[in-house]
């Protein structure tokens, strides 16, 4: 089913209060076509959930209104492509409960250990475009195509460093 997703990326400053403890999953990403600068088609297993994604944004280019095409898939049907070749990533999403929305902060792993991002969605656009960055975040990476899913996967921490210290972010352990 083709839905309209609504969300804002922010680059974490600090990890808000309450943020020990709370529930997470872990996600693997895989970005396919490999070969792509930009590739909008995802694998993904999210817990023991797997699923196909294919997102594209709804005007020009921004990358806050994306239609998102998800196809849920059985846990055979993901084994059978998990060994695509692909661009990849790993990451620990948290739940934290921000004014009402479901904050998702993902904690990255592997060669990109040190980046935390949150990402918040929204029921209307006019909710999207009236919300207030939190405290806890340090800037708006929604239009920024480095932090894009496509685009991170398969990156190292060292491959954004210069473009994260451009935007003052202190590497959080």
């Amino acid at each position: 089913m083709i839905e309209i997703e609504l969300e804002k990326t922010y680059l974490i400053k600090y990890l808000p209060e309450g943020f020990e403890g709370l529930p997470f999953v872990e996600i693997k990403d895989i970005y396919i076509p490999k070969e792509t600068e930009h590739p909008m088609l995802r694998i993904r297993k999210n817990g023991d959930k797997y699923e196909i994604t294919k997102k594209q944004p709804t005007q020009g280019l921004d990358s806050s209104e994306q239609y998102e095409n998800t196809v849920p898939l059985a846990k055979e049907e993901y084994l059978a492509l998990e060994n695509i070749q692909g661009k990849q990533s790993r990451k620990f999403r948290y739940y934290y409960e921000y004014q009402g929305l479901k904050a998702e902060i993902d904690v990255f792993q592997d060669d990109l250990i040190g980046l935390i991002t949150v990402d918040f969605e929204f029921k209307e656009k006019k909710e999207k475009d009236n919300f207030a960055m939190p405290e806890f975040c340090l800037t708006d990476i929604t239009q920024d195509k480095c932090f894009a899913g496509g685009m991170i996967c398969g990156k190292k921490y060292s491959d954004i460093e210069n473009h994260l210290n451009e935007l003052n972010y202190k590497k959080i352990i």
